[in-house]
């Protein structure tokens, strides 16, 4: 879906903000006036106002990296545990000191900004049935506004200018959400910053969030999706129902408004998978990555891995506080790093049939619970041989293709006469699908090969999709007049 942004011929607005506390709040605490960084806390002993605009080699300086030191994620891990206050703040930072780290090769170019990132996306309501059962889901347009995410500049970000927000038409009003992102970071925003110049899609649908809570307000959660690589992001987003004095109320949400006629929510939870779709090689080792934030005040509970394939489901991995329960062989979960930089990644080593299916990262905390979906997928090469059946004239041919997954493959045979072009041959019979104890298939094909009078080479070709290319297998007939004779060599 296309993403929304306005562009000033003045160049970036910049809204330096008063890094104090004394800007106007809602009476449940929500900012109406963002922080210029939307960020609070500190990073070393800068304040993270001061950090926008500010380069890697200018952070080395303000003492982001010790001197000497590599900028790399053990750099940034060490000079955290040091310079980084404790709290849930901490995974910030580390991931800033990545990101920046990353940038090594030209330090100078890439700047910290802070954006707005509009995206387009579907309110979905769900109806109810009697008895209280949910019937059909209405989608209605809506818009999201991400206010102020630090993204990585490299340039390309001249021009752009905050959300100028707009109004509501009486006929067919709008919904526009600003969701603040000070209390959690949004990892990999430059990714939906620039989907569309990427070619890439944006999907946004924004659902109610139902919970038990005695305050007065309202919770939406928003699963943003990019296609291609990624990231997934799920966002648990809390809006005041309490409206201040004067202050309008959505029509159709029954929600206050800000001036700018948008609803103001913040972002108290976010759980993001950079791996939303995954193949890999039986036998080799998976990391299913899933990363979380939460606010201030929010305690994690528990981390739970699931997965599920062929209608059956049945629990991986399970954390909770001073507890690790591995239901697969093998399954590694970091709690260093769960605690310290909210990465809840999941390593599968010995990769098995068995492991394929759907994933879910499921982070519960002490008030909310978000998850992610990983599609695995299980991939095994062909091997290939191919022989005489017998030394008869014309020769019987036997390409056998073993060990392969999943099952879709194909086979094609094509004839060469010397100094010719390849030429298909049809006619190849098969035998019956075989499947092995590790779930591999194997099968063989078999083409009666007639001789040319100067030789004739025959190739068996091989289409997989766990092979970047082809596989070819090739033998020379001998002509009639000689003796049979065989060479095989390996095309690619």
């Amino acid at each position: 879906m296309k993403r929304t942004l306005e562009r000033a011929p003045n160049g970036f607005t910049d809204r330096q903000g008063s890094h104090d506390d004394s800007q106007s709040e809602s009476e449940s605490g929500l900012r109406t006036e963002e922080k210029a960084t939307g960020r609070q806390g500190w990073f070393g002993e800068t304040p993270l106002p001061q950090l926008r605009g500010t380069s890697q080699q200018e952070l080395v300086q303000k003492g982001g990296w010790g001197e000497g030191q590599e900028q790399s994620g053990g750099c940034c891990s060490a000079w955290l545990s040091r310079a980084a206050p404790m709290g849930p703040e901490k995974g910030w930072y580390l991931l800033l000191c990545l990101a920046l780290s990353s940038a090594a090769a030209d330090p100078a170019e890439r700047q910290w900004q802070a954006v707005d990132v509009v995206l387009d996306c579907f309110l979905v309501e769900e109806g109810r049935n009697p008895g209280g059962f949910a019937g059909s889901r209405n989608m209605v347009k809506a818009l999201l506004v991400l206010r102020q995410v630090p993204v990585l500049d490299d340039g390309s970000l001249e021009g752009f200018t905050d959300f100028q927000g707009g109004t509501l038409a009486k006929d067919n009003p709008s919904i526009t959400f600003e969701a603040s992102v000070n209390l959690v970071q949004i990892p990999q925003a430059e990714a939906l910053l620039h989907a569309d110049c990427n070619g890439k899609e944006v999907t946004c649908e924004i659902s109610y969030y139902f919970l038990q809570a005695t305050e007065k307000a309202a919770w939406f959660i928003t699963n943003v999706q990019v296609s291609g690589e990624g990231p997934d992001i799920s966002m648990v987003m809390k809006t005041p129902r309490d409206a201040e004095n004067g202050a309008v109320l959505h029509p159709t949400l029954n929600l206050p408004l800000s001036p700018r006629g948008t609803v103001q929510t913040a972002v108290e939870l976010q759980v993001t998978t950079q791996t939303p779709s995954l193949s890999l090689l039986l036998g080799s080792s998976a990391s299913l990555h899933c990363g979380f934030s939460m606010a201030p005040g929010l305690v994690l509970t528990s981390v739970e891995w699931r997965r599920q394939h062929k209608g059956s489901g049945q629990m991986v991995y399970r954390w909770t506080k001073g507890q690790q329960h591995a239901k697969r062989e093998g399954a590694i979960l970091e709690p260093e790093q769960l605690l310290l930089a909210g990465d809840a990644s999941l390593t599968l080593p010995s990769l098995t049939l068995k492991d394929e299916g759907t994933y879910i990262c499921q982070i519960t905390t002490s008030l909310y619970q978000a998850q992610q979906n990983i599609h695995f997928h299980i991939q095994a090469s062909p091997k290939v041989r191919l022989s005489l059946a017998n030394k008869a004239v014309p020769a019987t041919l036997v390409c056998n293709i073993a060990g392969y997954y999943p099952l879709d493959m194909t086979v094609k045979w094509t004839r060469e006469e010397l100094g010719g072009a390849p030429v298909p041959v049809s006619g190849a019979s098969f035998s019956g699908l075989r499947q092995s104890s590790d779930g591999t298939y194997s099968i063989s094909s078999f083409l009666t090969a007639e001789p040319g009078p100067e030789g004739t080479t025959y190739t068996c070709q091989i289409t997989h999709i766990s092979l970047e290319q082809p596989l070819s297998v090739s033998t020379w007939i001998a002509p009639p007049a000689t003796s049979p004779r065989s060479a095989n060599t390996l095309k690619w």
